[in-house]
């Protein structure tokens, strides 16, 4: 029997290296992915963009540390999507960390395109929006609340339909 990802934690980081949210599913832990997170940006720049082809966007395995692996993504807009899967001794589907960032890609598109999200910038600004919000923010409640039943939906989070 395969074994199922347990995904640890996944990020969202801006196209300006500023965390948008850092969501752990191991609620004591949240500094130590956030570190993580951090740390993979020196790798997503040392390597540079992905290929130059448009839906080219999967780094794979950026790096391992202490008991997690680390997995990149970058978008055609330079957001970067970091999932952190418990470090094991099973095989990791590149197709299945792909769609996990998929998700979370399409997660945070939808939530910056709720006509609701009151952002206090001119539309035509040009300004990273993930620096007008603290990661707490209730604007970024809506963004918590999908990543969170994405990681109901793998298995990662506890919750009335997963009674892990």
């Amino acid at each position: 029997m395969a074994r199922q990802l347990k995904v640890n934690a996944i990020a969202i980081i801006s196209a300006s290296n500023s965390p948008v949210i850092v969501r752990t599913f191991i609620p004591e832990d949240y500094l130590k992915y956030n570190y993580v997170a951090h740390c993979s940006l020196d790798v997503f720049e040392e390597r540079g963009a992905p290929a130059a082809k448009f839906n080219e966007c999967y780094f794979g395995y950026l790096y391992a540390m202490e008991d997690c692996a680390v997995y990149g993504y970058v978008t055609p807009t330079r957001l970067k999507i970091v999932v952190m899967l418990e470090l094991a001794d099973a095989i990791v589907r590149d197709a299945d960390i792909i769609t996990i960032c998929k998700s979370v890609h399409t997660a945070y598109s939808e939530t910056l395109a709720n006509p609701f999200l009151r952002m206090e910038l001119a539309r035509d600004t040009g300004v990273d929006p993930s620096t007008l919000f603290n990661v707490q923010s209730a604007h970024w409640k809506g963004l918590a609340r999908r990543i969170d039943d994405l990681g109901r939906a793998i298995g990662s989070l506890k919750g009335e339909n997963n009674p892990m």
